[in-house]
């Protein structure tokens, strides 16, 4: 029945149409004006829409209608009536939607390399995206092989390799880049130099600058002998994903490893490391920074557990990172004959939550010493007795006498020390000019302007003929879309739906919309029938200094109400619009410093109610100050925008 109702609407459309082929239907589309697109399209659709909900003549909103679906009338009608009949039919057509519709899918693994017991020591692959590798350099004897570049700069990668330089002998390898500025990132590193004898390993970046990653890194040199190995950076400068990295050197025998850099300066990662040199013999480890960034959350389980004769050294976990959670369960618990050092611990700008549950518990003929641990924490159990230096602990509301640490007090100095001054140099907490003062926003300032560029992955609205018809479920739309759960894109589908369906906050009166229609009724259902919306025009003038030029205030520059609407990570563009009391809404000319000259035009909004606002909003963390105590502005950046009462 579907399938014949589609037919009659297509055969409809065509009569209609001067043409009698989809080609020239959609080359009729192409050519007509934007005051008369064709009728059976989705934008045709939005502006009468537009036109009904709006009735005041007021323009039609261009930043809306630039992200409707480009599916021609034909596709359109066959798309529709699927959802209509039964939307799970749509995953049978899906390769044919994703690429009509503009929306972002999971890609199909295009390829599975197998390269076992390859030998050849000039090997250096260029580039390689989007597939399985199952072996490489398995068994090689000597020599060298390099990998330069994996999966770069690609938009939703989903990457598995398998195993690299296994069973090798006397055999050097690098790893150059691995996936670095990908958009909505799955990579899986299953095995790296696992029972490899001599020989060096340098894996030098995994996933840098990434956006929305999950990331599994199973075992690095497990087994190993020999082998002299290290990990430069894993993460940094992500923003927003999950990773975890399940061991590093695991019963290696005589094996120097370093682990540079884990997760720094990154935004909301959730991290967790489950052995670090676990039952190494003869082992000479260092981890020099792990966690340094915004609203971490990690999980450190084991580090040199059940390790022979070794050194460890943990140079600083978790400095200057601003609020969070922490749980670090072992440090060199269990081991013989080692030498432990942790250097700082949570020296963070605003304290998380911290566990550390312990350190050299079980240890024989050890010495092992701490030299900062900050925070006020109560968690700190189940560490060795003796042969433990505990130089400084920074807390004030324990009184070693009555806490689970009695047994070491006598060996740690518990001193009441003020948290370290400044401002941390993390750039997703200080960006200069994400926050600015209503005062800043004047003809004549110069200012920095943040990075505003969308960093979400292009999509389209899906005409909501069809999006309507999509149960907002997590499990339907995976299973319509075909997208594993187990990916990045899997996941942010869940916490999308998840953030839709969470209660409003006080004051807050919030809809997630699954296309425009959805966004203008919810911006007509609060601020009424004339309104109108706005946007940063473009990103000129982006992470540098501005010039601003003529400022104009929304509703007279008095105080109002709007609606902001940000995007959430889905396959198809939905928007999370919440109602915003108590602000003011600018806009402002943006010039270039020093020639003056117009490169951008920019909408801003000023929170004059921040009394709800946590106190450790990177807003305060920027501009000093508290809750309530002062109001906070920035700029809509791009792809977000702002509705407020027409002027």
């Amino acid at each position: 029945m579907a399938t014949a109702t589609a037919a009659l609407f297509v055969f409809i459309l065509l009569l209609v149409s001067p043409f009698s082929t989809r080609h020239h239907v959609a080359a009729s589309e192409a050519s007509v004006s934007e005051s008369a697109p064709n009728p059976f399209t989705a934008r045709a659709a939005v502006i009468r829409y537009w036109n009904r909900k709006v009735p005041m003549s007021r323009p039609q909103p261009a930043f809306l209608l630039a992200k409707l679906s480009p599916l021609s009338a034909v596709d359109s009608a066959t798309f529709s009536s699927l959802a209509a009949a039964d939307p799970s039919a749509l995953s049978t057509r899906l390769p044919a939607l994703c690429a009509a519709a503009r929306l972002l899918c999971s890609p199909a693994q295009a390829n599975t390399y197998s390269a076992a017991a390859r030998k050849d020591d000039s090997s250096a692959f260029a580039s390689y995206q989007n597939s399985n590798f199952s072996d490489y350099g398995t068994g090689a004897s000597g020599g060298r092989s390099a990998f330069k570049h994996y999966s770069d700069d690609l938009n939703v990668p989903v990457d598995t390799f398998r195993r690299y330089s296994r069973d090798s002998t006397g055999h050097n390898d690098s790893f150059a880049s691995y996936a670095p500025d990908g958009n909505v990132v799955t990579a899986n590193f299953t095995s790296y130099g696992s029972s490899a004898t001599g020989g060096a390993g340098d894996f030098a970046s995994y996933d840098h600058e990434s956006n929305v990653p999950d990331l599994k890194f199973t075992n690095y040199d497990a087994d190993a002998t020999g082998r002299r190995r290290s990990f430069s950076s894993y993460s940094d400068d992500t923003n927003a994903g999950d990773q975890s990295f399940a061991g590093y050197g695991k019963d290696g025998d005589g094996v120097p490893t370093s682990f540079t850099s884990y997760a720094n300066n990154s935004n909301v990662i959730g991290s967790s490391f489950a052995g670090y040199g676990e039952g190494a013999n003869g082992a000479n480890d260092s981890f020099a920074s792990y966690g340094f960034g915004n609203v971490p959350e990690n999980n450190f389980r084991s580090y040199g557990a059940g390790g022979n004769s070794g050194s460890e050294r943990f140079s600083s976990y978790r400095d200057q990172s601003n609020v969070g959670d922490d749980s670090f369960a072992s440090y060199a618990k269990g081991g013989v004959a080692e030498t432990a050092d942790f250097v700082n611990y949570g020296n963070s700008f605003n304290p998380g939550s911290d566990s550390f549950k312990g350190y050299g518990e079980g240890s024989a003929k050890h010495r092992v010493t701490f030299k900062s641990y900050a925070g006020d924490n109560t968690s700190f159990k189940g560490y060795a007795k003796s042969g433990f230096d505990f130089k400084s602990y920074r807390n004030s509301s324990v009184d070693p006498s009555s806490s689970s640490s009695a047994g070491a007090a006598a060996s740690a100095s518990l001193l009441s020390l003020p948290r370290a001054a400044g401002k941390p140099s993390n750039r997703w907490l200080v960006e200069p000019g994400k926050f600015f003062r209503e005062h800043d926003l004047r003809r004549g300032s110069v200012m920095p302007m943040p990075d505003i560029r969308d960093k979400m992955p292009p999509r389209s609205f899906l005409p909501r003929s069809i999006a309507g018809r999509i149960p907002f479920s997590p499990a339907e739309v995976r299973r319509i879309f075909g997208i594993p759960a187990d990916t990045a894109l899997g996941k942010a589908v869940g916490d999308t739906v998840a953030e839709c369906e969470r209660a409003p906050s006080r004051g807050e009166t919030k809809r997630c919309a699954t296309s425009a229609e959805d966004v203008i009724d919810f911006a007509v259902s609060v601020l009424g029938s004339d309104v109108v919306v706005r946007s940063t025009a473009t990103t000129a003038g982006s992470k540098g200094d501005v010039l601003i030029g003529r400022v104009s205030g929304a509703n007279g520059g008095k105080v109002t109400r709007s609606v902001s609407c940000h995007q959430s990570l889905f396959p198809y563009l939905v928007y999370y619009c919440h109602s915003v009391p108590k602000v003011r809404v600018y806009e402002a000319d943006i010039l270039a410093v020093h020639s003056k000259q117009k490169i951008n035009h920019g909408v801003a909004i000023c929170h004059l109610d921040t009394s709800a606002w946590s106190p450790t909003h990177g807003a305060f963390v920027a501009l000093g100050s508290a809750p309530g105590k002062i109001e906070v502005c920035h700029w809509i950046f791009e792809g977000d925008m702002t509705w407020t009462v027409a002027d």
